[in-house]
């Protein structure tokens, strides 16, 4: 049987599919779950908070473990300046991971102690790095699309 090369085109409209639904999903997180989080009162905010964790961890970590592997093909199949944008899509996929992962994930555990019982003191200053973090890989993830959106523009405008 013959192998196939996936086609530059297949590869730039996967990385933008995945790319942008990572960044629309931190980027609906930011703009509706942060400020409801903070409109309602504490004890429902570390309920959802919690309950929306242990859904959206599978789903977030494939969107970027997808992103990551993606935008990395992209950079292999792209040539010239469009080979630098993969590669800094690539890194920030990477970064929003990193993020993620050093950032809000530890900070879950606080989050889920405290909806099973008593926040502790000092749990606003937790809260509010919760949401530093998760604004800091929104804008990772975002800007990772965009350079992504920009390739496949580009792209589209060559004969």
């Amino acid at each position: 049987m013959e192998k196939t090369i996936p086609r530059a085109g297949h590869v730039r409209g996967f990385a933008t599919l995945v790319t942008g639904l990572l960044a629309g999903a931190f980027g609906y997180g930011a703009a509706n779950v942060v400020p409801t989080f903070d409109a309602v009162p504490l004890q429902v905010r570390l309920t959802f908070h919690t309950a929306m964790m242990s859904v959206n961890e599978p789903v977030m970590q494939t969107g970027m473990a997808l992103a990551i592997l993606s935008t990395i093909a992209l950079a292999v199949v792209s040539r010239g300046p469009a080979r630098g944008l993969a590669g800094g899509a690539a890194a920030l996929a990477v970064t929003t991971l990193l993020i993620t992962v050093l950032g809000n994930i530890p900070l879950h555990a606080h989050i889920r102690r405290w909806a099973a019982g008593t926040p502790e003191a000092g749990y606003a200053d937790v809260l509010t790095r919760w949401e530093t973090f998760h604004n800091l890989r929104t804008l990772t993830a975002v800007t990772a699309f965009a350079l992504v959106t920009a390739i496949t523009v580009a792209a589209a405008r060559r004969p």
